[in-house]
């Protein structure tokens, strides 16, 4: 074989060899896109389906029937109020049913709030408010629950209505409940006059309880540290005759009990 023709076969053999590599880089390449793009789409499923999670739910009904009938909850504007008005003590609770803060507040609290109402040392007044009214997707939900939740007062059912939202509160940033299936709510917890429905489907209260945040945000009473040296309002908040109460101390009602007159 001259040297001509080896040179040829080696620039042939070189050539091939070239070819393959690029082949493989060409295909492992073609892997790893084909991994991040599985990775991404399995994420963004996981995360839609996170976001959607009550879609067609049926909201759980919690009815533990603490409060005595005459202590369930009337609505005064777009407040609901319960207790004796001769109590010797007025709470005043502010919380957005999309606030995590409020539910745990909530879940650690109403059992002896609910005791001491009964027994004439409380009288409460539930502020439902809408600050979290764009921290859903779609945004709405706050104010569609606390609409519903004033709608539940007025046919005498607030306190199961108020309790099942809290305890089957959907997450912060993902999709809330419906009307479809806050009108369900109240049909399960036992409100049977069609006047509920429109009310909720109406949003009857929606501008009034976005008036009520309206002033609320700007009363600077309600203020609390926001861990920046300023004060600014915030749910929940809590206060007793007139006096902001700090509920993150572990004994904060004893502390209420304890000052009343």
């Amino acid at each position: 074989m001259s040297s001509t023709d080896r040179d040829r076969r080696g620039a042939a053999v070189l050539a091939a060899a070239q070819r393959e590599r690029r082949r493989r880089r060409l295909l492992t390449g073609a892997i790893a896109v084909a991994v991040v793009a599985a990775v991404v789409v399995v994420g963004l499923l996981a995360t839609d389906a996170s976001k959607n999670e009550t879609e067609g739910q049926t909201i759980r009904v919690v009815d533990r029937a603490r409060l005595l009938p005459e202590h369930a909850g009337a609505r005064d504007g777009v407040v609901v109020v319960s207790g004796s008005p001769t109590a010797k003590i007025t709470l005043d609770v502010y919380a957005d049913f999309l606030c995590p803060v409020c539910a745990k507040f909530h879940e650690s609290s109403a059992d002896r709030i609910d005791q001491l109402t009964n027994e004439g040392v409380l009288r409460v007044r539930y502020h439902m408010v809408p600050l979290l009214e764009h921290g859903s997707d779609p945004p709405g939900y706050s104010v569609d629950a606390a609409n519903a939740s004033l709608c539940a007062a007025d046919a005498g059912r607030f306190v199961p209505f108020h309790d099942s939202l809290l305890a089957g509160q959907p997450r912060e940033g993902g999709r809330g409940y419906d009307k479809g299936q806050l009108t369900t709510l109240g049909r399960d917890v036992g409100i049977t006059a069609p006047a509920f429905a429109e009310c909720v489907q109406s949003g009857r209260y929606d501008q009034r309880l976005r008036d009520e945040l309206a002033r609320t945000v700007a009363n600077p009473a309600l203020g609390q540290p926001d861990g920046s040296g300023r004060t600014r309002f915030g749910t929940p908040t809590v206060v007793a005759n007139g006096t902001l109460v700090r509920t993150t101390d572990a004994d904060w009602l004893a502390g209420v009990l304890s000052a009343r007159p």
